[in-house]
């Protein structure tokens, strides 16, 4: 039965902290417009530091009708890519207009709700759409869909929302008129050490806050989970009584945490020793009471929560305030500290390194970014189950390098499953993502609990073999299992659709022949062919070494009837984009039959005598036979 309700507990912590990720995930993608808003306000307004009453007129809109339509685009986005972005916003602005205050939790409520909406539609009607009106269709069920969206947020969720928030308000009134707003850190600082700091801050604080800002110029809910300094106390603690790696550790920390805003770096020290948080609260409880007493706030979130950040959204004549109460949490939370805290144990270079390797489970997010290598923060590289190698279609660079890394796997006997996918399409099941560096951030924002690895080159990249070597150091014992090809593989390319001795031309009409191929062979409909030239004006599906692999978009799967690919061989070589080109190999794919041809083709690049041989021979069967060779079973 304890088994039973700590595995409970800790299910619950994750979703907590799962739905904390979320809320934060919609919010902190447009922290800059939050601080251009809050700065504009800070200055223009006719209390700021420079009233100018032209300027002041972008205030208003800003923080009325931009902001809550980014949250919901947002929202929409992290369900259902672009497409959930779009009706997100469609959707939020019925609400906006609805309302009078504004709707950042209505936002964040129906920007969700629109993606998940137009995800159901389109599964409904994905299959039933003929061919030929696919964009048609496509663009009218979206039209449709957030029309339709956009008035139930008007009549229904808009109204609802704001009675919702004057109850709030009029709660939060009462709270802070009964000078039981310090009492708030017993929730604030202990949430915040279990790193549902941005979760508080931007899913509720700062809604509370932008309203407050709204009537009064300015909010003390911006201060609540950014003050720096309970944090800095601590810090301070450490640096002060103990010795050894904690002390030394500490003023990077304190440099780190206090002027880089990043608050996730006290949170080990006080989990060293869970006594500390009584100090924390202490602090932070103080701080909240200095800021009440002396009508400290900002006119926006500072995030992160640096001391520069809160001094430059501190208002006209408000500065004062803030430090004071920056100052006396920090004070506070010192001294409390000092008197609480083992020096003894705390003298021990293994707790700090423990302890970091234990928060990072606690925080339930993996999210390590490193460039054309495996990060080494990551230990146990071999517990992760799913990879997968993404690019913005997730058929062509993508499928080539997913099937680079299967290879190198393979031959090394490890049995580990690796996908290619599109970016937008990634999911909680991936534990790790290769993508092009170009692609890393939208990665990052799509799933941020995964290890995220850019490289420069789907093929040419250090990484896979890197990887390999990590998997194969930590795993004593490997079983090697062969891999097993489908013999509808040869069905993938016939030697109708080779091409050999093509004169040059331009990469455009390269392409339009490629798909001209496709078409005629049944492999996918006439609107396909665009969708390649779309897909190029996008990202270069130049691979190097000679060889292009031109594909259509993530969105015109649904354009192809059975998976196909086309070789067409210019032995004179033709441009694309400042490189020149020899092979051109183009994809349709609806499952991954192509990948066997995707693996011999990444075997054929790292042998330049034969992508010579390939690029010039007149040969038909030798490319065929080549491309269609089958992986040893």
């Amino acid at each position: 039965m304890v088994e039973k309700n700590t595995s409970e507990n800790k299910i619950s912590t994750q979703n907590i902290q799962k739905f904390g990720r979320y809320l934060s995930g919609m919010v902190m993608p447009n922290i800059g417009a939050f601080i251009a808003w809050g700065l504009m306000s800070a200055l223009f307004l006719p209390d700021g530091w420079l009233p100018d009453e032209s300027l002041a007129r972008l205030v208003d809109p800003m923080v009325f009708y931009l902001l809550p339509v980014l949250i919901g685009y947002t929202g929409g986005k992290l369900v259902y890519g672009e497409r959930g972005g779009v009706l997100g916003a469609i959707t939020s602005t019925g609400m906006i207009v609805s309302t009078s205050i504004p709707m950042f939790a209505g936002a964040m409520i129906v920007g969700p709700l629109a993606g998940w909406v137009i995800k159901k539609v389109d599964e409904v009607i994905g299959n039933r759409t003929p061919g030929g009106f696919e964009m048609l269709v496509s663009n009218f069920s979206a039209g449709i869909t957030g029309g339709l969206l956009a008035i139930c947020a008007f009549e229904i969720i808009g109204p609802l929302v704001e009675y919702l928030d004057d109850g709030l308000g009029l709660f939060v009134e009462q709270v802070v008129n009964a000078g039981a707003l310090p009492f708030i850190s017993l929730i604030v600082e202990p949430a915040k050490v279990l790193f549902l700091n941005n979760a508080m801050n931007h899913g509720v604080f700062s809604p509370l806050g932008i309203s407050q800002t709204i009537e009064a110029g300015k909010s003390i809910f911006f201060l609540l989970e950014t003050n720096p300094g309970p944090g800095l106390g601590i810090l301070m603690v450490y640096y002060v009584f103990t010795k050894g790696v904690v002390k030394q550790t500490a003023p990077g920390a304190i440099l780190i945490h206090f002027f880089g805003g990043i608050h996730e770096m006290y949170f080990p020290y006080v989990l060293m020793q869970p006594k500390l948080i009584l100090a924390v609260i202490a602090g932070g409880a103080s701080g909240v009471f200095t800021f009440s007493l002396l009508g400290a706030g900002l006119v926006s979130v500072p995030s992160p929560g640096s001391i520069v950040a809160v001094v430059a959204l501190a208002p006209k004549g408000g500065l004062i305030a803030v430090l004071a109460g920056v100052f006396v949490s920090t004070l506070v939370t010192f001294f409390i500290g000092s008197l609480l805290i083992d020096r003894e144990f705390s003298d021990n270079e293994e707790v700090l390194a423990d302890t970091k390797e234990k928060i990072t489970l606690l925080k339930g997010s993996k999210t390590v970014i490193a460039y054309n290598c495996i990060p080494h923060e990551v230990k146990n590289i071999s517990d992760v189950h799913l990879i997968a190698v993404a690019c913005d279609a997730g058929m062509g660079s993508s499928a080539l390098g997913a099937s680079k890394l299967r290879s190198v796997m393979t031959e090394s006997g490890i049995d580990m499953k690796v996908i290619s996918c599109p970016v937008d399409r990634l999911d909680d099941s991936i534990d790790l993502v290769i993508t092009h560096e170009k692609l890393t951030p939208r990665a990052v924002s799509r799933l941020p609990g995964a290890i995220h690895i850019a490289i420069t080159s789907f093929i040419g990249t250090p990484v896979y073999q890197e990887l390999v070597n990590r998997i194969v150091k930590e795993k004593s014992h490997l079983s090697s299992r062969p891999v097993k090809e489908d013999a509808d593989a040869y069905q993938v390319l016939t030697k109708e659709c080779i091409k050999t001795g093509i004169d040059p031309m331009s990469k455009e009409d390269a392409i339009l022949l490629a798909g001209k191929m496709l078409y005629e062979s049944g492999c996918v409909e006439q609107g396909y062919v665009g969708a390649m030239l779309e897909r190029e004006m996008d990202f270069s599906t130049y691979i190097g070494k000679g060889i292009a692999i031109p594909h259509g978009t993530s969105g015109a799967r649904k354009l192809i009837n059975r998976t196909g690919i086309v070789i067409l061989q210019f032995p004179d070589g033709i441009d694309f984009d400042g490189n020149t080109v020899y092979l051109v190999v183009a994809i349709a794919a609806i499952g991954d039959q192509h990948l066997n041809i995707l693996a011999e083709l990444a075997k054929i690049l790292d042998d330049e005598e034969e992508v010579q041989r390939l690029s010039t021979t007149g040969d038909r069967d030798y490319i065929y036979n080549k491309f269609t060779k089958l992986i040893t079973k």
